[in-house]
């Protein structure tokens, strides 16, 4: 019978990543499919790999051509194909397990031309994080729209997140160009074409961001791939001018950000006789951009801009190099010299004999604004402690710095103390205030939260703004009066104090031999409360024991009556090795709800300081949190996990530790950086002990030297390295300072970074 849904793979010289790939399709749980591998003429280990699984898997096929690129390869795999769906995978990535069901049913249901979902980028070193193109094409569902409808779309340039009508395909004749970044072009004429689309919000692909410089992408300041990328943005402002002009402007901002600034970077690192060609490129790209896109850019991205409209190659190449060895977010600003109240940039070129007015370094007001990060965050007995830094982006540091806390119209000055960390002039001035338990215990019970703003003079330049969350991730709350109080990230990019009345709560976690034991509190009005654990794979449900507190909670801890609650887990529901969420960290998040039939509660986690830990076999569960405090539980496979820290008194040792699983190798941790343009890394070992059920490595962080972003890795014999993942209680920790280093959580995994 002929297939529902043809998956077209082509690969080339994938040997280490193939096998990978080709499992999490062969999991899939939308089973209805062909693969037709597309062996692009690779020469190394990979069409061994493609047989292997052709023989194991009669759904898998390989078809053979002499090398082509991926464009090519992609035709040629769509005429080998005959499904009534289609779709496209790069060799490297990773498909999650209930993705092609989840798009197929879409597509069932609305008739929609194609189906589109979220996706996640993922490698060793950074773990798994949102994808920066994807986010706003996919941030909710939304069944049957289209790109007018919805012009963000206009931003979803790939085309392997996509299922596509078959009939659809074939209708408007798609063809992939011979070039790379082929993708663009084909799925912004497909959004346009479409009667409708389906945004899914759940990840539907996760794509590798290589540790090394093997992929096109990675190669991207070559002159070819360069030149490949200028054609592909050509061809679509060709179709913008053609069919939708009232897109130039989501697009041609895209296309500057991503595009242009990739050409221009280049000159970092072109040769001398590459600077010329280089030049003609750049401008033959920003001369298709809407001159306004320039205006409303950045000071340095502006100034690139206006070099290339010059063909100044020299300012050029000392721009690039500025911006990939600056080492800061903004430059320090002068004043102007007969103007005072005007205030320049001090980037490469100013006041030079260049080809560029002055007027181009000027900075505009906006500019001039303040930049904010929490570096720290505590409870005391008496109020939320909060350190952070603060500075006027481009000038000096110093000046008065004052907080308040805002709730509705009304400010609350806090009390401010400057720190002397040893800063150079430069830098940002650091400070710590306090907001009083009294204080926000008398914030209006209407009010649902609270925000800090700080506010910088430096000379006559006055600013106010929002204090952001820097790397302040997983913040930890507390109770106020009634209420709680939970230090939360919002997607504006403050912190804010999210005032929270009578949630349910979790009190307690423990394990009982094959079961979960959770506790803690809900409101009595529900009338049947049980627990939902939501997952992709199916929902696990479990009863809850509840009753009535001896005593009744006292009036200051919260406002609604709240009952006492008990709920067992079966470990053994929890335990999926074969149907991971995450095919890459190979876990499961279950999300906890309480609910009555009508009200679901997420469970608050209140009475935990730290994870609770079940291993069953090879694999563990966790009671972890959110960045929000709630209650999470991950389901994985068992490695070395992290859940403690610890300095020495001068601050340059640092000791990681953690619990010993069994059948789990323990014997080799380091820290490890990746070498430009390799999937090698240098290790730097630690100094292991293994006592009590409990692993500890140890580092004197002097032996890294001056390198930047080292990873904590465990490399397990017979297996390859990974990553550490950390026990989400251990971040709220951090950012932490570590002799010169500053040690950060990157999508859970602990990393020490150089400032």
């Amino acid at each position: 019978m002929t297939p529902r849904l043809s998956i077209v793979v082509p690969f080339y010289n994938v040997e280490r990543y193939l096998a990978d790939c080709l499992d999490s399709l062969a999991r899939q749980t939308f089973g209805d499919f062909e693969v037709v591998l597309v062996d692009d003429g690779s020469r190394d280990g990979s069409a061994e790999v493609a047989r292997q699984y052709c023989e194991r898997d009669r759904r898998f096929r390989v078809v053979t051509q002499d090398n082509q690129g991926l464009g090519p390869a992609r035709n040629t795999g769509v005429r080998h194909s005959q499904a009534d769906y289609l779709t496209f995978v790069d060799s490297d990535d990773l498909v999650p397990r209930h993705a092609y069901r989840i798009m197929v049913r879409s597509l069932d249901e609305t008739c929609s031309c194609i189906a589109a979902g979220n996706a996640r980028r993922f490698n060793n070193t950074s773990g798994v994080r949102q994808s920066y193109v994807h986010r706003l094409p996919f941030a909710a569902d939304r069944p049957a729209t289209h790109i007018y409808d919805h012009p963000s779309l206009a931003l979803d340039r790939m085309v392997w997140n996509k299922v596509y009508r078959r009939t659809f395909w074939d209708q408007f004749g798609y063809e992939f160009p011979a070039i790379r970044y082929e993708d663009y072009p084909v799925t912004l004429r497909a959004h346009l074409d479409a009667v409708t689309v389906d945004c899914l919000a759940a990840p539907v692909y996760y794509w590798r961001e290589r540790e090394s410089g093997e992929s096109i992408t990675q190669l991207k300041f070559q002159y070819g791939n360069l030149a490949d990328r200028v054609v592909s943005a050509e061809m679509v402002c060709d179709l913008l001018d053609q069919r939708a002009p009232e897109l130039r402007g989501v697009v041609h901002r895209h296309l500057a950000e991503i595009d242009l600034a990739t050409v221009v970077q280049a000159f970092a690192t072109a040769g001398d006789d590459d600077l010329e060609r280089l030049v003609a490129l750049g401008r033959r790209l920003s001369g298709r951009l809407d001159p306004a896109v320039a205006a409303e850019s950045a000071p340095l991205q502006r100034l690139e801009y206006e070099a290339l409209q010059a063909g100044d190659a020299g300012l050029l190449r000392r721009l690039a190099r500025f911006r990939a060895g600056a080492g800061r977010s903004v430059v320090p600003a002068r004043r102007h010299p007969r103007l005072p109240w005007r205030f320049e940039s001090q980037y490469p070129g100013l006041r030079e004999h260049t080809r560029l007015p002055p007027a181009v370094y000027r900075l505009p007001r906006a500019e001039l604004d303040v930049r904010t990060s929490v570096t720290y965050q505590n409870w005391t007995a008496d109020a939320l402690v909060i350190r952070g830094t603060a500075q006027i982006a481009h000038l000096p540091a110093g000046g008065r710095v004052r907080v308040a806390l805002v709730c509705g119209r009304r400010s609350h000055r806090l009390p401010v103390r400057l720190l002397d960390d040893g800063a150079g002039p430069d830098d940002p001035v650091a400070f710590e205030t306090s907001v009083p338990r009294t204080l926000l215990a008398a914030l209006p019970a209407w009010a649902s939260y609270a925000y800090l703003t700080v506010e910088m003079r430096a000379g006559l330049v006055k600013r106010r703004a929002a204090l952001a969350p820097g790397g302040l991730q997983y913040p930890v709350g507390d109770w106020v009066g009634g209420r709680w109080v939970q230090p939360a990230r919002t997607p504006d990019g403050r912190l804010t104090l999210q005032l929270r009345s009578g949630p349910a709560e979790l009190t307690g976690a423990t394990v009982d031999g094959d079961h979960l034991v959770l506790t803690g509190k809900i409101p009595a009005r529900l009338a049947s409360p049980a627990l939902r654990l939501a997952r992709s794979a199916g929902d696990v449900h479990v009863p809850v024991q509840r009753r009535k507190p001896a005593t009744r909670i006292p009036r200051q801890r919260s406002l609604t009556t709240m009952d006492e609650f008990t709920a067992r887990v079966p470990l053994d529901d929890l335990i999926d090795r074969d149907n991971p969420d995450d095919p890459f960290l190979e876990r499961t998040v279950l999300v906890p709800r309480v609910h009555d039939g009508g009200d679901q509660m997420l469970l608050l986690v209140t009475g935990l300081r730290q994870g609770v830990l079940a291993p069953r076999g090879d694999r563990v569960v966790s009671v972890s949190r959110s960045p929000g405090q709630y209650l999470n539980l991950v389901e994985g496979p068992a490695r070395v996990t992290a859940d403690r820290i610890a300095l020495s008194a001068d601050g340059d040792r640092l000791t990681v530790s953690g619990p010993c699983w069994a059948g789990v190798d323990y014997g080799r941790i380091t820290w490890r950086r990746f070498e430009p343009n390799s999937d090698d890394g240098v290790d730097v070992p630690c100094e292991l002990a293994a006592d009590g059920g409990r692993w500890s490595a140890a580092v004197d962080v002097a032996g890294l030297g001056d390198l930047p972003n080292w990873t904590l890795f465990a490399a397990p014999g017979g297996l390859s390295p990974y990553a550490v993942q950390s026990d989400t209680f251990l971040l709220s920790a951090l950012p932490l300072r570590v002799g010169r280093f500053v040690l950060r959580p990157r999508s859970g995994i602990l990393h020490l970074e150089t400032d």
